[in-house]
C-alpha cells in the first residue's frame, strides 16, 4: 500500500517551544501506520543542494508539509523548488478572532485569470499546514488522518477505473504494481527514500532572503521587472516572469511585492501577513492610498517601495532614483477604461518627465 509522505520543517533559531511542538507532533506522527515522515530544516532556507531539498524532490505521490509558513507561502515555495502538485484542500482553519471575521470576507475579490503555475503539473496533492496555527499537536495529527484517508479514497477510486479500462490485463494478473510506478517527479518510489538519512536531512541550511510567485494570483503584469533594479526578476523562453537570480535579492527588502497590482509576490518570512502570503483576509493593506503618496507618509504602498528600493540602492553604493524609474502602470493589453486617479497620476509623471 502507497504510504503518504508527511515532511516537518523546523522554525528556523533554536526556540523550544517551537521545537517542543515538532517534536510532539513527530512522535504522534510516527505512531500513525500508512505515513512516512521525516524532518527537513526550514524550508525557505533549503539550498538545490542540500539533502533537504533533494528529499522534497524525490518525494513521490501525494505529501503533507508542516511549516512555519502561511500555506500558500509554502506551497508556492514548493513549486519553485521544483516540488509541483495540485494544492490539496485543508480542512483544519486557524481560531479567528471575532474582530477579525468580518475584514476576512470583505477582503474576497474577483481577481483577473492568472498565468497558473510553470511546466507539467504532477497527478498529485501537496497539503501545507501551518505551524502557529495551534499551540498543540493533536489539531494536526487529527488533520493528516483525514487527509491519510483522502488520498487513499482517491487512489483507490483511480485503481477502480484504471481497472474497468484494462480488464484483460487484470484478468491476467499483468496490472502494473502501483508500487512499482516511478514518482510524481520521475524519481523512485517512496522506498528508495530510506537512502536520506536523518543527520543528512537537518545538515545546517544559511539564512536566505527572496521573493516566491504566486501563479495562481500573477498575471504576468511585469511590474516587479520594471521596478526591481538588482536583476532579481527575468523572464522564461516564452516570456513568463519568473525569479532568475534569487540570492541578488536584498535581505529585508519586500519592494517588490508592495508594488505587484495582485499581491502576487510573497517574501515568506516577512512581518506583514500580507506579503508573508497570508489568504485574502490580510491583503488589504497593500493597497495604494493615493491621497498619501506625496505627503512624506511611507506607510501606502508604493512610496514605502520606494523607500526600500532607494535605501538598498545606497546600501549598493549606488544613487536613489525615487518615482523616476519602474513606477508601476496599467497592464499593457488591458482592455480600455476610463482612467483612474492611478493612471491620471502616472500619465501627469510622464508629462513631467520624471
Amino acid at each position: 500500500m502507497s504510504r503518504l509522505t508527511v515532511v516537518l520543517s523546523q522554525a528556523p533559531g533554536r526556540h523550544p517551544a517551537k521545537r517542543a511542538l515538532e517534536e510532539s507532533v513527530v512522535a504522534a506522527l510516527l505512531l500513525e501506520p500508512g505515513l512516512e515522515v521525516s524532518v527537513v530544516p526550514n524550508l525557505y532556507d533549503l539550498g538545490p543542494d542540500h539533502t533537504g531539498r533533494l528529499f522534497l524532490d524525490a518525494v513521490r505521490g501525494d505529501m503533507v508539509v508542516l511549516s512555519w509558513l502561511y500555506p500558500r507561502a509554502a506551497f508556492w515555495l514548493l513549486d519553485r523548488d521544483g516540488v509541483k502538485g495540485h494544492m490539496g484542500e485543508v480542512k483544519l482553519k486557524p481560531p479567528v478572532d471575532e474582530d477579525e471575521s468580518e475584514g476576512g470576507e470583505e477582503a474576497a475579490e474577483e481577481r483577473p485569470p492568472a498565468i497558473g503555475a510553470v511546466g507539467d503539473i504532477p497527478d498529485r496533492h501537496i497539503y501545507c499546514l501551518d505551524l502557529r496555527d495551534f499551540n498543540k499537536a493533536e489539531p494536526y495529527i487529527g488533520e493528516i488522518k483525514r487527509i491519510a484517508a483522502e488520498c487513499r479514497e482517491r487512489r483507490e477510486a483511480k485503481a477502480r477505473e484504471k481497472a474497468a479500462n484494462s480488464p484483460a490485463i487484470v484478468q491476467l494478473g499483468l496490472a502494473v504494481n502501483p508500487a512499482a510506478e516511478p514518482g510524481a517527479n520521475g524519481h523512485a518510489a517512496n522506498g528508495a527514500l530510506a537512502a536520506f538519512t536523518p543527520d543528512a536531512l537537518l545538515a545546517a541550511a544559511s539564512r536566505r532572503w527572496y521573493p516566491v510567485i504566486d501563479y495562481d494570483r500573477c498575471t504576468n503584469c511585469l511590474e516587479c521587472l520594471d521596478f526591481c533594479l538588482f536583476g532579481v526578476y527575468g523572464v522564461d523562453s516564452i516570456e513568463r516572469i519568473l525569479v532568475e537570480n534569487q540570492d541578488q535579492c536584498k535581505k529585508g527588502c519586500p519592494a517588490c511585492s508592495r508594488v505587484c497590482p495582485q499581491q502576487a509576490i510573497i517574501f515568506p518570512e516577512y512581518k506583514s501577513a500580507a506579503i508573508a502570503g497570508a489568504d485574502t483576509g490580510a491583503v488589504g493593506g497593500l493597497k495604494i492610498d493615493l491621497s498619501k503618496l506625496f505627503g512624506g507618509d511611507v506607510a501606502d504602498a508604493l512610496s514605502m517601495a520606494v523607500h526600500e528600493r532607494d535605501r538598498e540602492l545606497v546600501n549598493d553604493g549606488r544613487e536613489a532614483v525615487g518615482m523616476a524609474v519602474g513606477i508601476p502602470k496599467r497592464q499593457e493589453g488591458k482592455p480600455a477604461g476610463p482612467k483612474d486617479d492611478l493612471d491620471r497620476l502616472v500619465d501627469d509623471l510622464d508629462s513631467l518627465g520624471l
